[in-house]
C-alpha cells in the first residue's frame, strides 16, 4: 500500500458527532474528501440534512441524521439506523460538545448537568454502540475531540480586556476524554479497534483581534489554527496511516503544550 494510500477513507462509514458545528463542518469534510461516506449527525435533523447537502454539492458521500446526545433512545435508535443502511461503522469522531456556564462561581448545578448529560453521558452512551459494532467487525477508528485545556490548564491572563474566557466544564471534560481514550485504547486494541484523541489549540474563527494578538503572541508558531491545521491530523488518526497508533492524545496547538 502507497503512502498516499494509507490515507484514503474510501470505502469506509464515518460518523461525525456534532458534526455541523466549527470544528464538526470541517471535520466531515475532511473525511469526505479522503472518500469515506460521513454521517453528519445533529440535534437537529434538518440541521444535519443541510449539512450532508452541502457535503454532497462539493462531490462527497453523506447524509445526515439525528442524534441528541442527551437521550438514550436517540442513540439507540441513530446506532440502528447507520446499521440498516450501510452495515457497518468504520470511524466515529466524537466531536458534540454541549456548552453550559462560564467560571466556576458562574457554573451553576443545572448547567454542570446539562454539560454532563452530553460530555459525559451521551459520549460514552454513544461510543458503547458503534465499539462493540467495531469490535464485531473488527476494526475500526474512534477519534475522540479533546482539546490544549485537557492537557494544560487555561491561560486567563489571555483573556483579560476580551468578553472570553475558559469555562470550568471544557477542562474537565476535556481532561476526561483522555483517560477515556487510553482506557479504550486498551480494552479495545485486540479487537482491530483504535482509539485516539485529536487535541487542537485554539482555531480562528473570526475573533475579535485583540483576542487574536493574544492568543497568537502565546504560540511558539506564532498563530492560531487553521481548518487545514486540524483536518490533516483527524483523517491521519482516522485512516491505515495511523495503523499502529492507539491510546495517543495528539496535540494540534501550533507548540502551545510544548513550553
Amino acid at each position: 500500500m502507497s503512502v498516499l494510500d494509507q490515507f484514503s477513507l474510501t470505502g469506509k462509514v464515518a460518523v461525525v458527532t456534532g458534526g455541523t458545528g466549527l470544528y464538526g463542518t470541517p471535520f466531515a469534510t475532511a473525511l469526505a474528501e479522503a472518500g469515506a461516506h460521513v454521517i453528519v449527525t445533529s440535534r437537529h435533523a434538518e440541521t444535519a440534512r443541510q449539512g450532508a447537502a452541502e457535503l454532497r454539492e462539493h462531490g462527497g458521500s453523506a447524509s445526515g441524521e439525528q442524534l441528541d446526545l442527551a437521550d438514550e433512545a436517540s442513540i439507540s435508535a441513530f446506532h440502528q439506523t447507520v446499521l440498516d443502511a450501510h452495515g457497518r461503522i468504520d470511524v466515529l469522531v466524537n466531536n458534540a460538545v454541549h456548552r453550559a456556564g462560564g467560571t466556576l462561581a458562574g457554573t451553576s448545578a443545572a448547567d454542570w448537568d446539562a454539560t454532563s448529560a452530553v460530555n459525559s453521558r451521551g459520549l460514552f452512551l454513544v461510543t458503547q454502540a458503534v465499539a462493540a459494532t467495531m469490535t464485531e467487525q473488527r476494526a475500526g477508528s474512534i477519534v475522540n475531540i479533546g482539546s490544549i485545556y485537557g492537557l494544560v490548564g487555561p491561560d486567563f491572563p489571555m483573556y483579560e480586556g476580551t468578553d472570553k474566557t475558559s469555562p470550568l466544564f471544557y477542562a474537565y471534560d476535556k481532561a476526561g476524554m483522555g483517560g477515556f481514550t487510553r482506557y479504550l485504547a486498551s480494552a479495545l486494541g485486540r479487537h482491530g479497534v483504535r482509539v485516539n484523541c485529536l487535541c487542537p489549540g485554539g482555531l480562528y474563527s473570526g475573533q475579535k483581534q485583540t483576542f487574536v494578538d493574544a492568543y497568537s503572541a502565546r504560540v511558539p508558531l506564532g498563530r492560531m489554527a487553521t481548518e487545514s491545521d486540524v483536518t490533516g491530523a483527524l483523517v491521519f488518526l482516522a485512516s491505515d496511516a495511523s495503523a499502529y497508533v492507539t491510546g495517543v492524545a495528539l496535540p494540534v496547538d501550533g507548540g502551545w503544550t510544548a513550553r
